[in-house]
């Protein structure tokens, strides 16, 4: 079975759990199931980067974090010593500690200070097999996001929160617990739902807002991924008649006091499979998002010498029809919520998301260590999708709290302030290329220059960002 047909099962599972959920009257169930793609034994990580071939045969870019950190800048000086980043996820992954070990030593990373898992409702015990909840997934979004926040921030102390289940009232009782354990901390989620699917049930929604409610008063971060189906959270197969035309944002990203993640690719952008195997010595080279050096020898279409990062190439918009359905980045306006106050002089009647983005390429993804999905095996899996850019960014607000020498808080007033001085241009990748429209759905945003509904203020030049985002969060004006 080839990579794309694998991806849009494993898709389809997540999905219809999350349709099954509905169901209930006052709950629902959040979906998370990054797209991901097993990684060929055959390749050499790291010194095979930024080429990853797969199970399949394909040879698709793939980054590790100093890739990463290069392209977004990520300054030296700052590693998020004293902070704490809560990640949270429904039944998180029996094997995150050795995964998050293997991780570490492959990319010569140390480990986190401290690695606590709190389980507020006990730690669940569930089978892989149960397919209503898709605990499989959930395992890969747990390594995807504990690995990914400690390695943008590798002196902070991380917390996975582990939800019972998938259920909003089991995440939002973990969310609760955790928001009252660890005042002043950074939280990421890297799940969501459609708003259209909420329908009824907005006591669950409700009771996530009075969370982002006390976690503001407890000096906490908020921040989500903006989904992963486009502007009208659909995949446009079967459903399309019903779900396919209305855009409408991703729960919790749409939350007023959340901070909003989108998604982007490389851009040029080269279709799967087809990449260049040859950067010679003192040439300059890009894989789309990062720049990088050779020379960098293969063999056997493989890299087996590691080209050498430099930095940042250029992005668009996050839209991979090759894996669809879960392929484009969400965007839209929300169907609950007003547009808040940071929002105005946008034209906007309600809130609209993303706030900011990241890479979220499959081919570009980044590299996770996993050891749920094949047994007994430690393996190397290509992950994409805005899970990937929710708890990266939680890495660069726990710089940004390091830097400030306390908790910033909600951090979209300063964001939207910033934005729009003249440093914008400085501390952003203002992303001008692209839509977010799912194959076979009608809805789309597109990018241009400033904010917009497909990529927000864009991607961030990290280094040059925190000085001016701690200032327009702690003095009156910004710079």
């Amino acid at each position: 079975m080839n990579t794309k047909v694998v991806m849009l099962a494993w898709t389809l599972m997540g999905l219809i759990c999350g349709f099954t959920g509905v169901a209930r009257s006052q709950d629902f169930n959040y979906i998370a199931n990054p797209p991901y793609v097993a990684v060929s034994p055959t390749t050499v990580i790291p010194d095979g980067l930024p080429y990853c071939g797969t199970g399949s045969g394909l040879k698709l870019i793939c980054y590790g974090p100093s890739f990463i950190r290069k392209a977004y800048n990520f300054p030296s000086n700052l590693d998020g010593t004293g902070q704490t980043i809560l990640i949270v996820d429904a039944y998180g992954s029996p094997t995150i500690e050795t995964d998050l070990a293997l991780f570490d030593q492959v990319f010569n990373i140390p480990a986190p200070p401290s690695f606590t898992i709190y389980c507020p409702q006990g730690c669940p015990n569930t089978s892989p097999n149960n397919k209503l909840h898709g605990p499989l997934g959930w395992s890969v979004e747990t390594s995807l996001d504990v690995e990914y926040a400690h390695a943008m921030a590798p002196g902070a102390n991380i917390v996975l929160v582990v939800a019972a289940s998938s259920t909003g009232d089991a995440i939002n009782a973990a969310e609760a617990a955790a928001i009252t354990k660890y005042p002043g901390s950074i939280m990421s989620q890297s799940f969501g739902i459609g708003e259209f699917l909420i329908q009824g049930n907005q006591v669950q929604m409700m009771q996530a807002h009075r969370n982002y409610l006390a976690a503001q008063a407890a000096g906490i971060t908020v921040l989500a991924s903006a989904g992963d189906f486009g502007a009208a959270n659909a995949f446009g197969l079967g459903l399309k008649l019903i779900f396919g035309t209305i855009p409408n944002a991703s729960f919790p990203a749409s939350d007023p006091l959340v901070t909003s993640v989108g998604g982007t690719q490389g851009d040029p952008y080269t279709d799967p499979g087809v990449t260049t195997l040859s950067c010679p010595a003192n040439t300059l080279c890009s894989a789309g998002l990062a720049t990088f050096t050779g020379p960098c020898t293969s063999a056997n279409g493989f890299r087996v010498s590691p080209c050498t990062p430099v930095g940042y190439g250029a992005e668009q918009v996050w839209n991979e029809p090759f894996f669809a359905p879960m392929s484009t980045g969400g965007g839209a306006p929300s169907l609950f919520f007003s547009a808040p106050s940071y929002q105005n002089g946008l034209n906007l009647s309600a809130r609209g998301t993303p706030d900011v983005s990241y890479n979220a390429a499959i081919h570009g993804g980044v590299l996770v260590a996993n050891s749920t999905l094949i047994p007994g095996v430690s393996a190397f899996f290509i992950v994409g999708g805005t899970s990937a850019g929710s708890p990266q960014w939680a890495g660069i607000a726990a710089l940004a709290n390091q830097l400030a020498g306390h908790s910033l808080g909600f951090l979209n007033p300063a964001i939207y302030r910033l934005a729009q001085t003249s440093h914008y241009a400085s501390d952003f990748h203002d992303i001008t290329i692209g839509n977010n429209q799912m194959p076979g759905t009608t809805p789309s945003e597109s990018a241009g220059a400033g904010w917009d509904l497909a990529s927000g203020w864009g991607t961030p030049n990290v280094a040059n960002l925190l000085p001016d985002l701690v200032a327009c969060a702690t003095t009156a004006t910004c710079p």
